[in-house]
């Protein structure tokens, strides 16, 4: 059954995480991802390591399933000539270059829509294509620092902290990954390309989302509440007699129907905690009975209460337990794959779950240049002499 994208051709200058997600995502969905990469060096996440699995370095093999890899020296001018190829017959090109090091080398959209004027070209950077700041380099731990989200995470009373994973650098892969589709949607109706900027920066304070709404309504600056919510309680972690558990009460009947169960109606009735408005004043002085009542018993005791009353609560897992978890196992978010050089490999799944037509993961994360001569033949019907003399002369 033909996968939902398989028709789509797609040329990833991109390096490092957020284009490089952007397109992993889209493979995953069926589209042929052509990763362009440096000769011998490669996306520089290939040295990013320890930890590796094998000669691969685990954060390259997180951002880079189901592409196909080939070496091409842009520095020369054969070798843009060769990427000049490539993008007359693709669909989409992404890039991740400083603000005009694309048209240094010859590949921004003007030059390559010329060519390809149904070419959908997304640009990622820091901070976009214009305003101020445009020149600068972006990185995903300056852009949380920078763009607010440190501000609100960590403990009421410390520093700011950051986010666990690159979070900056995936949600602007995600948004730009909508951004394609939308633009490759419009273009069945236009039979036009168009040019995409995607911006780190505009990622992170679009998904400040009701955090940033309470501002732009309150004009009061979001406070840090560690794990608590600004406008929920009780919705937060709570110790228990063996560790840690999370309750997130999202309604006053839920609240009520927790009251009931940890045997405390009276805290239900209380006007000061009867609704979440009420709650959310008198916070500190209801949080410290629920700590109380929670210390009685241990996580599991709890979870299987609150499990069986419908009552929001789970686990606080380390990243081991979460992925061995029966519910992850069974979504395919774990799977296993053979490298072509490691063996078999595990890597996580595709989120969306499609009816018909199934995301999949195809292929390992490529080795470096892998797929080199077996996509100058696809794409561009070079043949073994002339791969051989691109080779001989460093082009390829």
């Amino acid at each position: 059954m033909p996968a939902l994208l398989d028709d789509i051709r797609i040329l990833d200058l991109s390096r490092v995480l957020a284009g490089p997600y952007c397109t992993m995502v889209l493979a995953d969905y069926g589209a042929d991802v052509i990763k362009v990469e440096e000769p011998e060096a490669g996306d520089g996440t290939r040295a990013w390591g320890p930890p590796w699995v094998g000669d691969q370095s685990a954060y390259f093999l997180a951002a880079n399933r189901n592409k196909r890899s080939i070496t091409i020296n842009l520095k020369t001018l054969e070798g843009q000539q060769i990427a000049h190829e490539l993008a007359a017959h693709a669909d989409v090109v992404i890039e991740n270059f400083k603000v005009g090091g694309a048209a240094k080398l010859g590949l921004d959209y003007a030059t390559l829509a010329a060519r390809n004027p149904r070419l959908v070209y997304c640009s990622i950077t820091g901070y976009g294509q214009t305003g101020p700041y445009k020149d600068r380099p972006g990185y995903d731990f300056i852009i949380q620092a920078q763009g607010g989200v440190m501000s609100i995470t960590g403990p009421e009373q410390g520093e700011p902290y950051k986010v666990g994973v690159a979070i900056a650098d995936i949600t602007t892969g995600l948004f730009a990954a909508t951004a394609i589709l939308a633009a490759l949607h419009e273009r069945q109706r236009s039979g036009k390309g168009q040019a995409i900027d995607v911006a780190l920066l505009d990622a992170q304070i679009a998904w400040l989302a009701n955090v940033a709404q309470n501002y732009l309504a309150t004009g009061e600056p979001p406070a840090r509440y560690g794990n608590a919510h600004p406008s929920i309680v009780p919705y937060e972690s709570f110790p228990t007699a063996d560790g840690y558990i999370a309750i997130g009460i999202g309604t006053d009947a839920q609240y009520r129907k927790f009251c009931a169960a940890v045997g405390r109606l009276d805290l239900a009735e209380d006007v000061r905690f009867a609704t979440n408005a009420a709650r959310v004043t008198h916070r500190t002085a209801l949080i410290p009975h629920l700590q109380a009542i929670l210390r009685t018993r241990t996580t599991a005791m709890w979870l299987e209460l609150f499990n069986t009353l419908g009552i929001p609560a789970g686990p606080i897992n380390d990243v081991a337990t979460a992925l061995e978890d029966p519910q992850v196992q069974a979504r395919g978010m774990v799977q296993a794959i053979e490298h072509p050089t490691v063996g078999t490999i595990k890597v996580l799944g595709p989120v969306a779950k499609f009816g018909r037509t199934p995301a999949t993961v195809r292929l390992a994360p490529p080795p470096l240049g892998y797929h080199t001569e077996e996509i100058l033949r696809d794409w561009l019907g070079y043949d073994a002499a002339r791969i051989a003399s691109l080779r001989q002369r460093g082009v390829i």
